[in-house]
Formats: C-alpha cells, structure tokens, sequence
C-alpha cells in the first residue's frame, strides 16, 4: 500500500464513520516502533506503522486509523484529544474505535543486576543499578574513596 492509497483510505474511513472530511495526508513511517500510529499536531498528518499493517492485517489498521482520526477531528474541533479526556473517550466508544492497537514488540525484561561498590574507608557498600564513576564521588558516611566490589546478578 502507498502513501496516496492509505490517504485516501483514511479520507473514505473519515467520511463513512465520522462524517466529515480528512483534509491531510497519510503515512507510512518505519521508524515508529511501539505505537500503531500517530496524529501529528503540527501538520494534522498521520503516520502509521507500517509493521502493524504488515504484521496483523487490514483490520488492525482500520482500527488504527479510526483511533488516530479521533484524534484529529476533536483537535481540529477544539475539544479533548487526548487519551484521558471525557471528549476523546466517548468518541472512542460511538466509533467503534479500539483505545490500543496489538503489540507489535515484546517488552525488554528488565535486568536483576546490579554493581556492588564499596567504600575502602569504612567498608560501606553501596548497590547500584547504574554504574557510576568512582572518581566523582564519595562515601555518604565518612566522605571516603569508592572502589567497585563486584557485578552482581540474582
């Protein structure tokens, strides 16, 4: 599918379930990632995901781009657009419009470990998520130099 047919997709999906025109372009950009689709408040385009259309089909991507029109249309009308407020929610619900699209990629599990530092004063350990640089800073305690211990997993 190009850019001018889902363009003029979203304008026959706009006038058949929303009644009114889409007056913008739509399209595809691969760079998105987590999200179906997005309605660019700026220049009141659409981009959609090209991997959700790929990977779930027409249906999905009707979903999407009904969502996205909501979007669009009550920014446009000067109302609630966004997804916590009462205006967007309820023209979710008369369209028929789904509140997420499918997930397109598995979460990243987030890791057990972490870096042991020590202070070689008074041998206070400090554990940390993050590594962080021994030379800038000290110990809370007694205000001595860190070193790293160990890099520890559970």
């Amino acid at each position: 599918m190009t850019n001018e047919e889902l363009t003029k997709m979203i304008a026959k999906i706009s006038r058949d379930i929303f009644g009114k025109p889409f007056l913008h372009q739509g399209v595809f950009n691969k760079r998105l990632r987590t999200t179906g689709g997005r309605y660019m408040l700026g220049s009141h385009n659409i981009e959609i995901n090209p991997a959700s259309y790929e990977k779930f089909g027409g249906n999905e991507l009707t979903g999407i781009i009904k969502h996205e029109l909501c979007h669009y249309h009550l920014h446009l009308e000067g109302k609630g657009y966004k997804h916590r407020d009462k205006d967007f929610r309820e023209l979710l619900q008369e369209t028929g419009s789904p509140r997420f699209c499918s997930l397109l990629a598995e979460k990243r599990r987030k890791t057990n470990g972490f870096h042991l530092y020590e202070c070689i004063s008074c041998k206070t350990e400090f554990p940390r998520r993050i590594r962080m640089n021994t030379a800038k800073y000290r110990c809370g305690r007694c205000s001595g130099k860190l070193q790293m211990k160990r890099e520890k997993s559970l």
